[in-house]
């Protein structure tokens, strides 16, 4: 059985290997570790933070967590990332990933996402892409499995509008007839 999230929130971590360093903060619920002394979580909290990159995020994952494949819920918001690592592509059960408050500034960031096949939940707002024309759209165009965005619900008319207006740019040229006659 899963315990509580894994909280490292407020500890001014600056990198993965700051956090094997760290007690995980108590909560209400007291965190339940396996016989090899992991902790029993589907969450990880690294919110509020210094993190400015993801690297080592596997390795420390697989050292916190008794099953660290089912990790489903990854808490990374108000750090100082400004791209998004292909760290997170390699936590294929992850539903919940909140990136919010950070410094992504490239809507393409955004593509890699799109290969976590159970990914329904994503924060983005407050990072500086937010402010790109067609954000939203893009956003669910590039995971369009998502349920919920930036905490506002995805509606149906919003994933047929993102599916028509960022499908690539060829399929909306007509085919002109050859005038090699």
């Amino acid at each position: 059985m899963f315990g509580p999230p894994l909280d490292f929130s407020f500890k001014c971590l600056s990198s993965m290997a700051d956090v094997l360093g760290e007690e995980p903060n108590t909560g209400l619920r007291p965190l339940k570790r396996s016989a090899e002394r992991k902790f029993c979580s589907r969450a990880l909290r690294l919110n509020n933070n210094i993190i400015t990159e993801l690297s080592g995020l596997h390795s420390t994952v697989h050292a916190l967590l008794s099953q660290p494949h089912q990790l489903a819920w990854l808490d990374l918001s108000f750090n100082d990332i400004s791209h998004i690592d292909t760290a997170l592509i390699e936590l294929e059960q992850l539903r919940v990933l909140y990136l919010h408050g950070n410094s992504i500034s490239r809507l393409g960031e955004v593509d890699k996402l799109g290969s976590l096949p159970w990914l329904h939940t994503l924060t983005l707002h407050g990072n500086t892409l937010e402010t790109e024309q067609g954000y939203r759209g893009y956003v669910i165009a590039a995971v369009p499995q998502l349920k919920m965005m930036d905490f506002s619900a995805v509606t149906n008319q919003e994933r047929r509008m993102a599916r028509i207006w960022h499908q690539p740019a060829h399929r909306h040229k007509p085919t002109k007839p050859s005038s090699d006659t």
